[in-house]
């Protein structure tokens, strides 16, 4: 039997922006796209934090999450992920308390320790440059006391946010986050979507350092990758070139907006590999190639959860992946 019928499948949403388009188009395909998926069933719909990044629009994440949980019914919205060491912690736990409010039962918090960002828009955001390099683990637990019941001696409290017990996720692309999420008995997400290279060893430290809590009694990890489904082999590919023209602009310097797919594409055997490492754990193909690529992947990483990115051209190319996708499932 198919792996992939057995395992469920989320959607991970950058709300790109077309060359052409803007920051409102582009929050209208990510609900276009958040409303097809919960039609479909699939399980969570992520939004990722970044700055000061022309062809992203989802900077103000939690506000994002906010319009697309309004848009939705029965789908968990949440982040993949806020980058905790750019934010106060109560200010983190007071929005997603809130969101909690306003949809429970529907709401994750992904984290990361990255900037999303350069180190100019570090400095902009008033980051301490070495936030997060130590401090992390506190800042996660400062955050958990926020989130959880409130000792009787705790002065400081988020509200609402209190008592929310929001579910939270570790999100990384090393074994940093993966060993401190076992350790902590938390769910894991590895970012497969933009450096693979580390997958199957963070996979395999998170489930070695992996101890029971109140949260989870064994390891449970999520792996965002790209996926394109059409209707072809030849066209998942075409549309395909949007996404390794991002990649390739990003590795150049230049803007990454997106940009319509092409037949060919003008790179360097140098740039070509850089392109490849980064999509490296890219599935793209017709139903029966992806639905053979993505049993193999499971089958190597023993993923619980597949995240998915597809970047891609237009809305319609977008929703039909993800439908396709779904049907290879039934």
């Amino acid at each position: 039997m198919s792996l992939l019928r057995e395992t469920p499948l989320s959607v991970l949403d950058l709300a790109p922006i077309r060359h052409d388009g803007s920051a409102g188009e582009a929050f209208d395909d990510s609900v276009a796209l958040a409303r097809r998926a919960d039609a479909l069933g699939y399980n969570r719909y992520w939004l990722a934090e970044h700055h000061n990044i022309d062809g992203i629009a989802s900077a103000a994440t939690s506000v994002l999450i906010g319009h697309v949980a309004g848009q939705t019914q029965n789908i968990r919205v949440g982040s993949g992920g806020i980058m905790l060491p750019n934010h106060s912690p109560l200010v983190i736990a007071e929005q997603f308390g809130t969101l909690e409010t306003l949809y429970p039962g529907r709401i994750d918090l992904g984290l990361g320790r990255a900037p999303g960002s350069d180190r100019a828009t570090m400095r902009a955001l008033r980051r301490d440059p070495f936030a997060g390099v130590e401090d992390f683990p506190e800042r996660l637990e400062e955050l958990r006391r926020y989130l959880g019941t409130p000792g009787p001696e705790q002065r400081i409290r988020a509200v609402p946010g209190q008592d929310t017990h929001v579910p939270l996720w570790l999100l990384g692309s090393s074994g940093y986050s993966a060993q401190l999420a076992g350790r902590l008995g938390l769910p894991f997400a590895f970012a497969a979507q933009f450096a693979p290279g580390y997958l199957l060893e963070a996979l395999a430290l998170y489930r070695r350092e992996f101890r029971p809590s109140d949260v989870l009694d064994e390891p449970y990890a999520m792996v965002g990758m790209p996926v394109v489904v059409a209707e072809s082999d030849s066209y998942a590919h075409y549309l395909n070139t949007t996404a390794q023209q991002k990649f390739l602009n990003l590795h150049r310097g230049r803007s990454t907006r997106t940009l319509p797919p092409a037949e060919s594409l003008d790179w360097s055997p140098r740039e070509q590999a850089a392109v490849a490492q980064n999509l490296g754990a890219a599935v793209v193909g017709d139903p029966d190639g992806v639905r053979e690529g993505l049993d193999a992947f499971l089958e190597q990483t023993g993923a619980n959860e597949l995240m998915v990115v597809t970047d891609v051209y237009a809305r319609e190319d977008r929703l039909r992946s993800i439908e396709l996708l779904d049907e290879l499932r039934r």
